[in-house]
C-alpha cells in the first residue's frame, strides 16, 4: 500500500471515529451547589442547629426560584474557598466575595448584589475611642482623596494593632497602607477579631461595613462605627457570586436574577432587613 493511500484511510478511520463520538453534555443547571462560611453574619451565620442563615441565604433561595433550579449550601473555610470552587467541590461562592481584578484573573462573578464599603470599629472601653473621617465616603480610585485620608489615619495608627480576616480584601488593604506602621493581625474567622476587640487583644477591626453594623448593633453599645468608609480600588466593586470561568450558562441564568431583583426591588427589601439600611445596587 503506498504512502498516499495509507494517508486517506487513516483520515476516513478518524473521521468515522469523530461520527461515533458521544455528543458534549451541556452543564447540568438543574441543581447548584453553594459554598459560604456560615459565620459572617448577617451576610450567613450558623444557628445552634446548624442551619445556615442570613441575607445571602434568603437571596440565594430568591435567585434560585427565579432562575429555576434547585440548590444546596454547603459550609467551607473561607482561606480554601476559591481553591475549593476550581477543584468543583461545589459551583459556586457566596461569601461576602468582592468582584477584584486580582480575583477576576481566576474566577468569574455574576453581577453585584451590595457594596457597603469597608471600614473600622472600636469599642468605647477601648485604647482608641474615634478615627477621622467618620461618616465619610472615600473611592480608592480617587488619589486626591484617597491620599489625604490615609495620611489621617496613619497618624492614628501607628503603633497600634488592628485585627482582620485573612486573606481579605480589608486584609490587602492594611498591608498595602498600614503595613509598615501598625501591626496587622488576622484571623481565619470574621468572627474573632471581634471577640478580640471585645477583650482588648486588638485596639480595632476593619471588615466591611455591614458585618461592622452587626457587632455594634449586638455590642450592647460597646461598639464604634467610626473612621473613613473605603470603596473601589483594592477593595473592590462590590459583593458578588464566586464562579468558574467555563460556567458562562449558569451566570447569565443568576444575573438574569440578581437584576430582576434589584429592579423590582426585592433585593433591597433583604438587605434592609438583615442589614437595616440600604446597599442595594441602583436598577
Amino acid at each position: 500500500m503506498n504512502l498516499t493511500r495509507k494517508r486517506f484511510l487513516s483520515g476516513v478511520i478518524a473521521a468515522l471515529g469523530l461520527l461515533i463520538l458521544p455528543p458534549l453534555q451541556a452543564r447540568d443547571l438543574s441543581s447548584v451547589t453553594f459554598a459560604t462560611e456560615g459565620g459572617f453574619p448577617p451576610y450567613n451565620q450558623t444557628t445552634p442547629s446548624g442551619e445556615i442563615v442570613g441575607f445571602e441565604p434568603d437571596m440565594i433561595k430568591e435567585i434560585a426560584r427565579r432562575a429555576g433550579f434547585d440548590y444546596k449550601i454547603v459550609p467551607q473555610n473561607w482561606s480554601g474557598m476559591i481553591a475549593g470552587l476550581l477543584d468543583k467541590k461545589y459551583d459556586a461562592i457566596f461569601d461576602a466575595i468582592s468582584i477584584t481584578p486580582k480575583r477576576q484573573e481566576t474566577i468569574s462573578f455574576t453581577h453585584p448584589y451590595i457594596n457597603g464599603g469597608s471600614g473600622f470599629v472600636t469599642t468605647k472601653d477601648g485604647s482608641v475611642t474615634s478615627l477621622p473621617g467618620s461618616g465619610v465616603k472615600v473611592s480608592l480610585s480617587d488619589a486626591n482623596a484617597t491620599q489625604p485620608a490615609i495620611d489621617s489615619l496613619a497618624k492614628v495608627l501607628k503603633g497600634k494593632t488592628v485585627g482582620v480576616q485573612v486573606a481579605t480584601i480589608q486584609a490587602d488593604f492594611l498591608k498595602k497602607y498600614f503595613g509598615d506602621i501598625a501591626t496587622i493581625r488576622t484571623y481565619p474567622n470574621g468572627k474573632d477579631t471581634f471577640f478580640d476587640l471585645d477583650a482588648g487583644r486588638v485596639d480595632m477591626v476593619m471588615a466591611a461595613v455591614p458585618n461592622l453594623t452587626a457587632y455594634v448593633k449586638r455590642s450592647g453599645g460597646n461598639g464604634l462605627l467610626t473612621g473613613y468608609t473605603f470603596q473601589n480600588g483594592i477593595l473592590g466593586e462590590g459583593s458578588a457570586i464566586g464562579l468558574r470561568k467555563e460556567d458562562t450558562a449558569l451566570q447569565t441564568k443568576m444575573n438574569a436574577a440578581i437584576d430582576s431583583m434589584v429592579k423590582d426591588g426585592t433585593m433591597k427589601a433583604l438587605i434592609i432587613k438583615w442589614f437595616g439600611i440600604d446597599l442595594a445596587p441602583k436598577a
